[in-house]
């Protein structure tokens, strides 16, 4: 990214965390450097430039939705700061959290994940100054496809085109969404968790909508179907969502009816981005990418859902 974003923002954080306090020597770290967002932090306080092409009607839904007392404890809600654009990028403000630590994956909080979900899931959509929109899973998914299709040509593109063609096209952003207005996060994994004044939280809420709970499920059921999350782990979140009373899939009996389609469609982006991003770099599929890949060409060989 342009160091004139990254040194805007440092500006920004510096400027909002001691306003009184001029040649702060404070480190502004970079949290995040992609082209959907660009994240830094300086001290307790975070900066986030969103997408230029950030739809500002629906984020303005969706920061007042995470600042909402009916989410109190499940999403982070945002600080009061200017209502600035640094190049074309809205900002936002956040407080800082401790992420999950990548390197532990045996101390991942799957129960509270799957307890924040249920919360969110559970509560009714606020009253917001336009809208919510509807969460934005499938378009993700859709734009995954694209990004591989400009990449250039891939030995297992094919195999994802053909199971991208068995996801319906709700699932694929080409049908209206149909389902009941539930509140989404949108793209749930433990990246969008931080743990905050003692306890776990859920952030990010650039695809925060309206839709298909399941959704929200899709992406650990995903994984586990691929063989890349343990049983217990999917049985420790699966359980601990339905305790929770989450909405998403029946309390007993066989989730996979409500999940299988969603599960399909994060499956395929996954597969999609792991190409683009090989190719991008040069090199050949990982063993996890090309696990991802070989549960695509099962779900090509499925009967359509």
């Amino acid at each position: 990214m342009a160091a004139g974003l990254i040194e805007g923002l440092a500006t920004a954080a510096r400027d909002i965390a001691h306003p009184a306090v001029h040649g702060c020597d404070c480190t502004t770290p970079v949290l995040a450097d992609r082209a959907d967002g660009t994240v830094v932090r300086h001290g307790p306080l975070v900066v986030k430039a969103h997408a230029p092409d950030t739809d500002r009607t629906a984020l303005a839904a969706q920061l007042a939705v995470a600042a909402h007392p009916s989410l109190t404890g499940t999403l982070l809600p945002p600080l009061p700061g200017p209502a600035t654009e640094l190049d074309g990028r809205p900002l936002t403000y956040w407080p800082h959290g401790t992420p999950v630590d990548p390197d532990h994956p045996e101390r991942a909080p799957w129960e509270a994940a799957a307890e924040l979900l249920a919360r969110l899931h559970r509560t009714p959509v606020p009253a917001t100054p336009a809208p919510l929109p509807p969460m934005r899973g499938p378009v993700k998914a859709a734009r995954a496809l694209s990004r591989m299709r400009a990449a250039g040509p891939h030995p297992a593109a094919a195999t994802v085109e053909r199971a991208w063609s068995c996801v319906p096209p709700w699932a694929r952003a080409e049908a209206p969404l149909t389902h009941a207005a539930v509140l989404c996060h949108g793209d749930l994994h433990l990246g969008q968790l931080i743990h905050h004044d003692g306890r776990w939280l859920l952030i990010d809420i650039d695809d925060l909508g309206t839709g298909d709970p399941a959704w929200d499920l899709a992406r650990p059921a995903a994984w586990y179907a691929a063989g890349l999350l343990a049983p217990d782990e999917w049985s420790r979140f699966l359980g601990a969502y339905r305790a929770a009373g989450g909405p998403a899939v029946p309390r007993d009996g066989d989730p996979w009816p409500a999940l299988d389609i969603p599960a399909r469609a994060l499956t395929v982006q996954t597969a999609a981005l792991a190409i683009a991003k090989s190719l991008g770099e040069g090199r050949a599929l990982d063993e996890v990418e090309e696990a991802v890949v070989q549960s695509c060409d099962r779900i090509a060989a499925l009967p359509p859902s």
